[in-house]
């Protein structure tokens, strides 16, 4: 267990262990978001958001993971939490089904994409028909994106929907010299992917269970500070299938036990070697025999869960913490 040390407003110093989070069985319950009983940026004040890292941060993909996974709720509930985060400013921004947020204070400002639903608490679970929704009906058409590359048309004409009312809040923004950081999960990475493509001047991107959202071209003139997340099996980074879409930025992967991985294989690849392990409705592993089809969540879907990027790199923190010997 590592302790923090924060000193208390008479100048004395305070210890306050930090404790890893336990890993919540997902159950049907709990697959989906919104997740309004998380604790969302809980001990921040010890993790303070290095809004100018030029690099990979634990710290910052730890705070860009729970604001990709606080951008699910609702406004005002998220306005709550991100208040009590230290953002004196946010706004929410939404259109034609794109929503996202930008939550600013003196410093910096995070920009958040809410992502897609690969299913509804209420809906039956058919992990066959989502498979193959994610495999067939996911609208693969290209649009022209800038200088020759090209991008998928779908994510393209979602981020256009809150383009006009979202630009000039960042503009604003950086006139005032602040840092700008992007995120988002499943299809809020896609579309943070292409905001901060489009902006060009931001401090950086970080994604969490991103797909694939332009051709080469885009991948080659790409030059944003990206850092994609990946957790174990999830299957939305392999969508849309291997061929002319490529992934931009630099891949961590969240390996069975927890652990950071750097990017290895091939793209699209699983690293996980869990094969054939899959998760029952009370969140128990079944192999072989025992799967049926109509009671287990994959694991490729239980992966995807946003809550689960962000306990499992809120443990790495601690970790890191004990192990650096910061007490």
């Amino acid at each position: 267990m590592a302790v923090a040390v924060l000193l208390s407003v008479d100048g004395r110093a305070q210890t306050t262990p930090l404790c890893k989070k336990e890993v919540p069985r997902i159950t049907f319950d709990n697959i989906s978001p919104p997740f309004d009983q998380f604790d969302y940026f809980q001990k921040h004040l010890f993790f303070p958001f290095e809004y100018g890292a030029s690099s990979f941060s634990l710290i910052n993909a730890w705070w860009l993971a729970e604001a990709s996974t606080l951008v699910y709720s609702d406004a005002e509930y998220a306005w709550q939490r991100l208040r009590q985060a230290g953002f004196q400013q946010v706004q929410f921004i939404e259109h034609a089904g794109t929503y996202c947020f930008v939550a600013a204070n003196d410093r910096f400002a995070i920009v958040a994409f809410r992502g897609s639903e690969i299913w509804r608490r209420e809906e039956h679970f058919d992990a066959q028909r989502i498979l193959a929704d994610l495999k067939t009906n996911i609208d693969i058409r290209f649009s022209d994106w800038s200088e020759g590359e090209r991008v998928h048309s779908g994510f393209k004409a979602a981020l256009e929907e809150v383009w006009t009312a979202l630009k000039p809040e960042i503009e604003k923004l950086q006139a005032q010299g602040l840092k700008i950081w992007l995120t988002g999960h499943s299809l809020g990475a896609a579309l943070a992917t292409l905001a901060a493509d489009r902006l060009g001047d931001v401090q950086g991107l970080y994604t969490f269970g991103s797909p694939r959202v332009g051709d080469k071209g885009f991948q080659a003139h790409f030059h944003v500070n990206a850092y994609r997340v990946v957790n174990g099996k999830d299957i939305v980074p392999t969508v849309p299938g291997e061929g002319p879409f490529r992934h931009v930025g630099e891949r961590v992967w969240i390996a069975r036990d927890g652990s950071l991985q750097d990017r290895s294989g091939r793209e699209g690849e699983s690293l996980d070697n869990g094969c054939g392990e899959e998760i029952n409705a009370s969140g128990d592993t079944v192999k072989g025999s025992q799967i049926d089809s109509g009671l287990i969540i994959p694991r490729a879907f239980r992966d995807h869960n946003p809550m689960l990027y962000s306990i499992f790199l809120w443990n790495a923190l601690v970790e890191k913490r004990n192990a650096d010997g910061n007490m």
